[in-house]
């Protein structure tokens, strides 16, 4: 079956959600650890999901600063003075390109050594398995809302880090820019990398086998992230809102999506730790639903359920198995 993430749309403008770790540190003026003047690699990441993978890979070797803050919105970030100058100094930028614009300008216009773009290191389509269900009730086609907004990237969706097997690809690829970048740490960036991916299919094999015996395929966000999620695990995303998810949803989305909620035995209505619930509660409430939280992991706060992306995706594992009715 082929799967459908069926957006909701409403009446407001964009924000995909949430942010990301850590704040962006100098450099040593004129310092490269690529060339050998320092003793870490030096690799300035855009938000969360990829400094993680940064980290992860780059162990003791690198420092990863991220220009965006626990908390902000990665789509909002501007790139300050200060940090445009920090970024010509590091000897590695990575990035997920089309999420946020003005880190692609800068990143684009530095002279930085190594420039890594997550998006070309695996696919931004919803190609991993099949699931969900025939789009009976007349949804939009995902990625976009009746406003014209595009959700995603060249129409695609840069969620890919909630799809453990295409976050192992990027990590893969990561892990070989390393190598290429430092290469007097290649033996311990490519351990590293081996590692990690390890710890992603072991994650994706549980989700396999967590979600495999269910009473519904579907499930309802209020923030359509979760398309590559849904697409591995053959399952079917209902966006509220689909760009935004704290905007009200119209009495009409509201009714047409209790109907559907009849009809697929959904349960819960999924909100995020760093947004508003009131889109969640609305729907929730008007179609007899509880709610609950799933993490698009756009960044780690102490409001987030784990301290780290593994920690987060397994909450997201138990939330999921909750909704859905696992046996």
């Amino acid at each position: 079956m082929n799967v459908r993430r069926r957006l909701i749309p409403a009446a407001a403008a964009t924000a995909v959600t949430a942010a990301a770790l850590g704040t962006l540190s100098a450099c040593s003026p004129g310092s490269s650890a690529a060339g050998g003047d320092t003793d870490r690699f030096e690799v300035v990441a855009s938000f969360y999901p990829v400094a993680f993978l940064a980290e992860q890979i780059g162990g003791d070797h690198v420092n990863v600063t991220s220009l965006t803050q626990p908390g902000q919105e990665p789509h909002d970030l501007e790139i300050s003075a200060k940090q445009t100058a920090q970024l010509e100094e590091a000897d590695a930028a990575l990035y997920l390109k089309g999420l946020q614009p003005t880190v692609d300008e800068a990143i684009g216009q530095s002279d930085v050594r190594t420039k890594i773009d997550a998006a070309t290191l695996t696919s931004l389509d919803h190609d991993a398995g099949s699931g969900g269900h025939d789009d009976e009730h007349g949804h939009d086609e995902p990625g976009h809302d009746d406003h014209g907004h595009d959700h995603s990237h060249d129409g695609q969706d840069p969620h890919v880090w909630l799809d453990p097997v295409k976050y192992a690809e990027v990590a893969e690829g990561v892990g070989k820019a390393f190598q290429k970048a430092d290469p007097g740490h290649a033996a311990d960036y490519k351990k590293n990398t081996e590692a990690l991916v390890g710890k992603l299919n072991d994650l994706d094999a549980e989700f396999e086998a967590g979600l495999g015996h269910r009473k519904t395929d579907v499930f309802v966000t209020t923030h359509a992230a979760f398309g590559h999620l849904a697409a591995r695990y053959g399952l079917t995303e209902e966006a509220i809102n689909g760009l935004s998810p704290e905007a009200e949803p119209s009495a009409a989305r509201v009714k047409q999506l209790t109907e559907t909620a009849k009809a697929d035995g959904v349960t819960t209505v999924f909100y995020e730790t760093l947004t508003s619930d009131r889109a969640a509660k609305t729907v929730a409430r008007d179609a007899g639903l509880r709610t609950d939280v799933l993490d698009p992991l756009e960044g780690i706060t102490d409001k987030s359920r784990g301290d780290d992306y593994f920690q987060v995706m397994e909450s997201n594992l138990q939330a999921l198995q909750t909704a859905l009715g696992t046996e």
